[in-house]
């Protein structure tokens, strides 16, 4: 059963500590990797023999592999390489012991409100009682801080890692924006140094001593070295729950979003669900804006920006004439549907399809004031298709509670 929304609610992840003596399957994050179980490279073939097999860069499946040079040298299969995977496997183990989920929120294309996506889900998570902490590996491009509400804050360090900054009890942030000096200076990394950071984010960060129920991770546009780095080094401890990989309707994103569901086929990253981003713009009538028709010179030309803006009337005619319209919600197509569409995409892929957010301007505001969208725009048009999101993330990715901790509230009540 789905949580109300409840900022007081309890955290449900303490499970974990009976895990032990409990029969059911522990959390893939408690697997212990064996060194097979070497990631191999993400560029590999697909009938790749695997990185330490002794006939890796050998056999005739590496013929062609861009790896083959690497694993023929031992790059990944000899003893001190083998010692250092399960040394970090180790660590990142250790870092992520008492997260229940980790969520990758993906898409091969930029701008389609990833970002958006990521912050507004950890936000209601947050609002409904869940421990959630957010992990920004956008390394050029962080935008979480802002998100979130945390922009200009700095983490602190100490000899057992980085303390992550709170949004809120319940919400946790980690994000390369919080060690820059100067937030609007860029970040001119090679991969080298954007895989060090990533794997320092996911080994050093102190994530709430109680344990998190979710660790969303936003990443990068494309399928490129962040996306490699995090996945491998998760992957190395069975550490990923899933993905949610976020696109819009029309071809130019879709033809992206392909090669994204194809990267997850490919690394072997359960896909929670495709969600269908800026389906349509929706906004209530008493919220429009109305202007008097002008040519595109004309508006070109004028000086006076309200010139040809007739808001205040036509809203004052509404509201004499026919006052049941301002509340109604207006609707428009933004981009241009390419065949069935996500939907379609997602039936063709197998993967789950988790729904259309509409463009509402409020999700901006949300996100440029770094609040929560649903509590604190609850009238607006997109708050019922947010929320049935994390209904749907919830019921795919669901938090276990501790029979103890049910059993003490129960006692409590009574």
């Amino acid at each position: 059963e789905t949580r109300t929304q409840n900022p007081q609610a309890r955290s449900i992840h303490s499970y974990r500590k009976t895990m032990s003596s409990s029969s059911s399957v522990p959390p893939s994050a408690w697997v212990t990797p064996k060194p097979a179980d070497t990631p191999r490279p993400a560029e590999a073939n697909e009938v790749c023999v695997g990185p330490q097999s002794t006939d890796a860069g050998k056999a005739s499946a590496c013929a062609g592999c861009p790896s083959q040079k690497a694993c023929s040298s031992g790059e990944y299969n000899s003893p001190a390489a083998v010692a250092k995977q399960q040394a970090e496997a180790t660590e990142i183990r250790a870092a992520l012991q008492n997260v229940s989920h980790v969520l990758l929120v993906l898409s091969g294309k930029g701008g389609v409100g990833k970002s958006t996506v990521a912050c507004q889900t950890a936000h209601t998570l947050a609002a409904r009682g869940y421990r959630v902490g957010v992990l920004d590996v956008d390394i050029c491009g962080p935008s979480c801080a802002r998100m979130l509400g945390v922009p200009g804050r700095t983490v602190h360090r100490s000899g057992s890692g980085w303390s992550p900054v709170y949004a809120n009890p319940n919400l946790a942030v980690m994000s390369v924006s919080f060690l820059l000096a100067d937030p609007d200076a860029a970040v001119v990394w090679r991969g080298p140094r954007k895989n060090g950071m990533i794997k320092q984010f996911l080994t050093e960060t102190e994530w709430d001593s109680e344990g998190l129920d979710y660790l969303i991770v936003d990443t990068p546009p494309g399928t490129s070295d962040e996306h490699i780095s995090t996945v491998q080094l998760l992957q190395a401890v069975g550490g990923v729950s899933g993905a949610v990989v976020v696109t819009t309707p029309e071809e130019v994103s879709l033809s992206d979003v392909r090669k994204e569901l194809n990267f997850c086929k490919k690394t072997k990253i359960e896909v929670v669900g495709v969600v269908e981003n800026m389906s349509t713009f929706r906004i209530r009538v008493k919220d429009l804006k109305f202007h008097r028709p002008a040519s595109a010179r004309e508006s070109y030309l004028c000086e006076d920006e309200d010139a040809t803006n007739i808001t205040d009337l036509v809203l004052s005619k509404l509201k004499e004439k026919c006052p049941e319209v301002l509340n109604m919600v207006a609707s428009a197509d933004v981009f241009p549907m390419s065949g069935s569409g996500p939907r379609g995409m997602a039936e063709r892929f197998g993967v789950p399809y988790l729904g259309e957010l509409p463009l509402d301007p409020n999700v901006l505001k949300a996100c440029e004031d770094g609040v929560c969208f649903v509590t604190s725009f609850k009238e607006s048009a997109a708050v019922g298709p947010v929320d049935a999101l994390v209904d749907r993330l919830v019921k795919a990715l669901p938090v276990e509670e501790d029979t103890d901790d049910v059993e003490a509230e129960g006692i409590m009540e009574e």
